[in-house]
């Protein structure tokens, strides 16, 4: 068999040892548990947190099964770096399984009825658990930058809407987003716990993204050096000889992705009412943030096509419009933060899947290049797979 059918075959056997352990899981905790315990959304959570064990775990192995890095042979930072990508990224799959299995067992009681469903949760979860256990495994084994950058609005969109639906502030919406996590409920805690792992999520993607471009750069400045014709990897203006100038231009792109995760953490972390001051460092900061990327990014991510660079100007200037129907007040604040956190988003996961593309041209370039020489130089084939390959 080959590495994809291996793949499939084995999220199989993983679909089923997660569906019946989950199935055990619950079904113990249904039986046993204290009454305190017995409340719905305390069922589900634990539920769901079972199902979010079976699924990181099936990652887990699955991710690190073939890796190649987890020993000492290349020195001691190679395996703590991989063991440090393994977990980020758990947390990642975590906090998608979580959010996403809440909010549909959520969904399915407001259909069924507390009384009736519960005596389905064991069985519900445990096809839930043999779900995620079969496409993390799968996803593991086949992982890309692709892959990790679809994730982060499934359980962004899942946390919000939860929050959402079990608030106890019905008029919530007529002020601002801010409202909905300035309260001590559980709606409120489950708005902020989603915006502190979407900033998580969005730092740690970024270092993946990050990773990708220096791979690539450093694959061009190499053979540029070795006085080989280089294949073209991105935008041909960033020419493989400007290292200094790259790695300034890098650093500036890590440091605003990574501060508008930071100000998704502040935003969940500091509530308004007690903390005003430092809830709007953050929830106002990072529009601004979001502006500098955004215009700057023909400079510090040359590498792009042109097409996300006319992308982000329409961005800046569909919520700047919107921001001034709010000024005007024909619109309310509570629309134009949505609009903007939604483009942010989406511009995010177009950013990640062209990075992933360049990978994906980098990989097929090295690999047609290497393939026309007779004799292929050292350390040619390293960078040949992506980036998150688990073989690596």
């Amino acid at each position: 068999m080959g590495r994809h059918q291996r793949a499939e075959t084995s999220g199989l056997i993983s679909f089923l040892i997660c569906a019946i352990a989950a199935a055990i899981m619950v079904k113990i905790y249904v039986d046993v548990a204290p009454p305190i315990w017995q409340v719905t959304r305390r069922m589900f959570m634990v539920s769901s947190g079972l199902v979010t064990f079976c699924g990181v775990s099936s990652f887990i192995v699955g991710y690190a099964r073939n890796s190649n890095s987890l020993n000492l042979q290349r020195g001691w930072w190679v395996p703590v770096r991989r063991s440090t990508e393994i977990v980020a990224l758990s947390v990642v799959y975590a906090a998608t399984i979580f959010l996403s299995v809440f909010a549909i067992l959520g969904i399915i009681t407001d259909m069924m009825g507390i009384r009736i469903f519960i005596g389905y949760l064991p069985w519900v979860s445990a096809a839930f658990a043999g779900i995620v256990g079969y496409i993390t495994f799968v996803q593991a084994d086949l992982m890309d930058a692709k892959t990790i950058a679809s994730l982060l609005p499934l359980f962004v969109v899942s946390g919000v809407t939860t929050a959402g639906l079990t608030t106890d502030d019905p008029n919530w919406w007529h002020n601002n987003f801010s409202q909905l996590g300035d309260r001590s409920t559980f709606a409120a805690r489950m708005f902020n716990s989603t915006l502190i792992l979407a900033g998580i999520c969005i730092i740690i993607i970024s270092y993946f993204a990050i990773s990708e471009l220096l791979t690539t750069h450093r694959m061009r400045a190499d053979w540029s050096k070795a006085h080989l014709p280089t294949p073209q990897v991105g935008d041909s203006r960033d020419h493989p000889e400007s290292i200094t100038r790259f790695k300034l231009r890098v650093s500036i792109l890590w440091s605003l992705l990574t501060l508008l995760g930071i100000a998704f953490i502040g935003i969940g972390t500091f509530r308004y009412s007690p903390h005003p001051i430092l809830h709007n460092i953050f929830a106002r900061g990072m529009p601004g943030i979001m502006c500098i990327l955004l215009i700057g990014l023909p400079w510090i991510a040359p590498q792009l096509s042109k097409a996300i660079y006319v992308v982000s100007d329409l961005s800046i200037l569909t919520c700047a419009a919107a921001g001034g129907f709010w000024l005007e007040g024909d619109n309310t604040l509570t629309n134009v933060e949505a609009l903007a956190g939604l483009i942010f988003l989406g511009w995010f996961i177009v950013f990640s899947r062209h990075i992933a593309a360049i990978e994906a041209d980098r990989a097929q370039a090295q690999l047609v290049y290497l393939q026309s020489l007779e004799t292929p130089r050292s350390g040619q084939t390293e960078a040949l797979e992506s980036r998150l390959a688990s073989d690596k």
